[in-house]
């Protein structure tokens, strides 16, 4: 009785925020006159979907490759930067102050530099997606490794553990919620970044068929194409926050 509960009342806070974005949605449009190439029915939007349902879904795949293999490498980056920079405290005042240089500009104002240097194909996504992860990895990683109880750590050290052993025991499972938190982010920006940049230059994609149905004033596959994206981001933002639910029980 107890489990129903708790799941029920996750579950009625979002489809209560979904009600309500349909109804606002709707009753716009029939409040407004509001003309279906300004803001359409999602009736339309849901048809366009499913008759090009094939393109966008291969389109999307596309772009979910791009994303999650950026924010594999970003997530792999980040965290090993964070490890280092956390073992050896030098190494953060030298690293950490190019790292916000770099990410002190929008990542978008790289992607022209990453398509001239990497070429229109997933590469020049891949690079870009990585950039804008890793400095949000690299952040939460480094916030959560300080969180360990020094305490802790030198009670580790009277018995002889190691500099790995500490890190492996202590402070990485002390950094988890962080790490998590991060890549909630991460995960988001990620598919953010890979659309904006086949926006701007790709041969495929679901950035690529948003700008090519722009060209064509096709704003109905343009929708589509944005209701595909969106559910695709919140597909991967909710696995992870069940993995994190799993992984991190103690929190």
């Amino acid at each position: 009785m107890v489990g129903k509960t708790t799941l029920s009342g996750k579950l009625l806070p979002p489809l209560f925020g979904i009600l309500s974005l349909v109804l606002l949605w709707q009753g716009s449009i029939w409040l407004f006159d509001i003309q279906p190439f300004v803001l359409p029915s999602l009736h339309d939007i849901f048809s366009t979907i499913i008759v090009s349902n094939s393109t966008l879904w291969i389109a999307m795949s596309w772009t979910l490759m791009e994303a999650l293999l950026g924010f594999a490498c970003g997530l792999f980056t980040g965290l090993l930067l964070a490890i280092a920079m956390t073992v050896c405290r030098p190494l953060e005042a030298i690293l950490m102050p190019l790292a916000v240089a770099i990410n002190s500009v929008p990542t978008v104002a790289y992607i022209p530099l990453a398509l001239i240097w990497f070429g229109m194909g997933m590469t020049s996504k891949i690079v870009m997606v990585v950039l804008g992860v890793n400095f949000v990895i690299l952040v939460n990683s480094l916030h959560g490794l300080k969180q360990a109880d020094p305490q802790m750590i030198n009670l580790m050290r009277s018995f002889g553990a190691s500099r790995l052993a500490i890190m492996a025991k202590l402070q990485l499972p002390a950094a988890l919620p962080s790490i998590v938190s991060g890549l909630r982010i991460g995960i988001v920006r990620s598919i953010i970044i890979a659309i904006v940049a086949e926006m701007l230059g790709a041969f495929q994609g679901i950035g690529w068929v948003i700008f090519q149905s722009t060209q064509q004033v096709d704003f109905l596959t343009v929708w589509a194409a944005v209701v595909v994206s969106s559910l695709a981001s919140i597909t991967l933002y909710a696995l992870l926050a069940w993995i994190d639910s799993k992984l991190i029980w103690w929190k």
